[in-house]
């Protein structure tokens, strides 16, 4: 019977592993044997979900003559792993990736930290805060008393609930981009517009391209659909989009869709300036991509004297090339699970048809309690205090780092809640790796990019405040010795929690 479900070639798991390779070069001044550095390589690409579990590997000669290292290598590397639980083999079948008894499955996306866990581990991975009181609570009081007329329906509302519709089409409309509640449908979260659209947008094996690095979640959730990705590069420190380079991957590879984050990007924090915007569309407009612009971030401007751009909608005024997705996950509350679209008419209405053999519609309560928000005061009240926790998180977290880890590099973002670090000519996974033994979690930068890219490079949230901060930093800078001293690759670092 055969035990394996997926397969990886040779050449892809060279490729993944010489990124790796690329950012451990300066890992240490001790060596590693080179069966071992291979097992460990491909132990860390199990353990980040970039390989599959259940993934068959290439054969032994195979992947000797890709890594161009001797067959006698690679068969003590596959004994290391199937000793550590990390291989099943079976004669015939070849050799497949397993995780050891006990252990998890890996994730690929940025899941919540089980909320069991969270006294013993410090989570920066994962983008959600408390929720904002008595702000919320208010509002859930106030929909209770809206309910009424909607308890008499079937409670199904594919669109989105009306009052809701009609508060986020004002919305749009006082931020300068003139909206009808025809314009917009009501989803479960921002990823979930993502997914509608991809599905109706997308079909499988198309070119859809992204940003690089780009938000994890929605990368995986593109490959998924079966989409081919295009990465495009993102220009330097804070400056935006590399619009050259956009408009090379318009013309060569003719994407059906592109999906940006103009406003304080996941995870680089830049912020695409008015002409950049105008740019982009104009480019999007003349290729016939659709670009989809994800606003989750836009209310999280932490420097008083930043004016935020236009809307990228604002600059489509036919309503062809942009379509808007929002949530008020970062700003409000994950625990709401409310986002949206804001397209042209026609658009949504394919959305909402479509919507009926997936979900039906979002919660009605929760739609209630975002409206009252919205059409109150609570929201600005809400967004304010989230803004006010935030700065102080990524000041605190800039102090720390600049303290405990003076050799990572990054640039301050002017808003958002994520900071893009290099670490100092580590790898990134070694590090997301040692840190969940000793109780904080971050992802590695490759989850942000495609095919192994950003070895080097960890994201860091503005989620935790006060003592923690230090605590998480701390925590942090001695993942990062271990990694300087070769502990992670060799097994040695004492696991304080098990995720």
């Amino acid at each position: 019977m055969v035990q394996w479900t997926s397969a990886v070639g040779a050449p892809q798991l060279a490729r993944l592993l010489a990124s790796q390779r690329a950012a451990t070069a300066a890992d240490a001044g001790h060596r590693v044997p080179a069966y071992r550095s291979l097992a460990d390589g491909v132990r860390l690409l199990v353990l980040e979900g970039r390989i599959p579990v259940a993934a068959r590997l290439p054969a032994e000669r195979e992947l000797a003559a890709a890594l161009r290292v001797s067959r006698t290598t690679v068969a003590a590397a596959f004994e290391a792993l199937r000793s550590e639980g990390f291989l099943a083999s079976r004669r015939g079948s070849g050799s497949w990736t397993a995780v050891p008894a006990g252990k998890p499955l890996p994730t690929r996306g940025l899941e919540p930290l089980p909320p069991e866990s969270a006294g013993s581990v410090i989570d920066l991975a994962c983008a959600t805060f408390l929720a904002p009181e008595p702000h919320l609570t208010d509002a859930f009081q106030g929909a209770v008393t809206d309910l009424a007329p909607y308890t008499g329906t079937h409670g199904n509302y594919p669109g989105g609930l009306p009052a809701l519709r009609e508060a986020l089409a004002a919305r749009y409309t006082a931020r300068g981009v003139p909206t009808m509640p025809e314009q917009i449908m009501v989803t479960t979260g921002a990823m979930g517009a993502v997914a509608a659209l991809a599905r109706q947008l997308v079909p499988r094996s198309e070119r859809v391209a992204v940003e690089h690095p780009s938000y994890a979640n929605v990368l995986h959730l593109l490959r998924d659909a079966g989409a081919r990705l295009v990465p495009v590069p993102m220009a330097d420190g804070l400056a935006g989009w590399d619009l050259p380079a956009w408009r090379q991957a318009f013309r060569e590879s003719a994407p059906r869709m592109a999906y940006v984050i103009a406003d304080y990007h996941n995870p680089t924090g830049a912020l695409a300036p008015d002409e950049q915007r105008r740019e982009l569309v104009a480019a999007a407009r003349a290729a016939g991509t659709v670009l989809v612009a994800d606003e989750s971030m836009t209310d999280l401007t932490l420097d008083e004297d930043v004016e935020l751009p236009r809307p990228m909608a604002a600059f489509d005024p036919g309503g062809s090339a942009v379509i808007t997705v929002g949530s008020v996950s970062k700003a409000v509350w994950a625990g709401l699970r409310i986002g949206w679209v804001r397209a042209a008419p026609e658009v949504i209405r394919s959305l909402v048809a479509a919507r009926v053999y997936a979900d039906l519609g979002s919660p009605v309560l929760e739609q209630l309690a975002v409206a009252r928000l919205l059409k109150g005061e609570g929201w600005e009240s809400a967004v304010t205090a989230r803004r006010a926790g935030a700065r102080a998180n990524r000041d605190a977290l800039v102090a720390a780092l600049h303290e405990r880890l003076p050799d990572w590099e990054f640039t301050v973002p002017r808003g958002g809640l994520t900071l893009w670090t290099r670490t100092g000519g580590l790898s990134g996974s070694r590090i997301a790796e040692a840190g969940e033994r000793i109780g904080v979690r971050v992802p590695a930068g490759t989850r942000f990019g495609v095919d192994g890219a950003f070895e080097g490079y960890v994201r860091l949230l503005f989620t935790v405040s006060g003592p923690v901060v230090d605590e998480a930093v701390t925590r942090l800078a001695q993942a990062a010795d271990l990694v300087r001293t070769g502990a992670v690759a060799e097994g040695d670092v004492p696991r304080t929690y098990v995720a």
